[in-house]
């Protein structure tokens, strides 16, 4: 099974509805966006990236799938700042090997910031690669292996209710971070 559909399935059914609005960190040319896309209610798709080149190819997916009418969101992010998204706005949201190329100080602030963009009862998923070391550790600042602990701790202090997904099958290891719906009181 290819990597999109991989998502795609997994996400469609671990609790996405097609009626949820859905971020996607790092969507690239749409791999697994098309799918969602073409899945969820129109509008109800975004998906950020740091590349305006990818975002180029996605808008191309988009237009090669006819997709154009679901009136999806692509938007350039700077990986550290999703201030342009209201708060509370998504059901879901899932990054797939963004983490395995992102530092750990970025790892926290990105997942303060989709904390702050989640409605109370709200996931996000995310991989990463997994370090059996008991260390964090970095190879030539690309790519990036995190102990599950260190991971589901630092989600668990900004709030989040965080456990490993045992049933996803990949090379990378999948976390799912709940942000619970009572005592979220963030404002927008």
């Amino acid at each position: 099974m290819r990597i999109g559909e991989m998502q795609f399935a997994y996400l469609s059914s671990h609790g996405l509805e097609q009626g949820h609005n859905l971020l996607e960190i790092g969507c690239g040319n749409l791999r697994a966006g098309w799918r969602f896309i073409a899945w969820l209610d129109v509008g109800a798709y975004t998906g950020v990236d740091i590349s305006p080149e990818i975002l180029l190819a996605a808008n191309q997916t988009l237009v090669q799938r006819r997709l154009q009418s679901k009136q999806p969101r692509l938007m350039l992010y700077d990986g550290f700042d999703l201030g342009f998204i209201p708060g509370n706005h998504f059901d879901a949201a899932h990054a797939h090997s963004v983490f395995s190329h992102t530092p750990i100080e970025v790892v926290s602030r990105l997942l303060g910031e989709v904390w702050r963009v989640l409605k109370p009862g709200g996931f996000f998923d995310f991989t990463y690669n997994r370090s059996d070391t008991g260390e964090v550790w970095g190879f030539l600042n690309e790519d990036y292996y995190y102990p599950t602990e260190t991971l589901i701790e630092l989600a668990g202090s900004l709030g989040y209710e965080a456990s490993p997904a045992e049933d996803w099958r990949y090379k990378q290891e999948k976390i799912r971070a709940v942000k619970p719906v009572s005592g979220s009181t963030d404002d927008d």
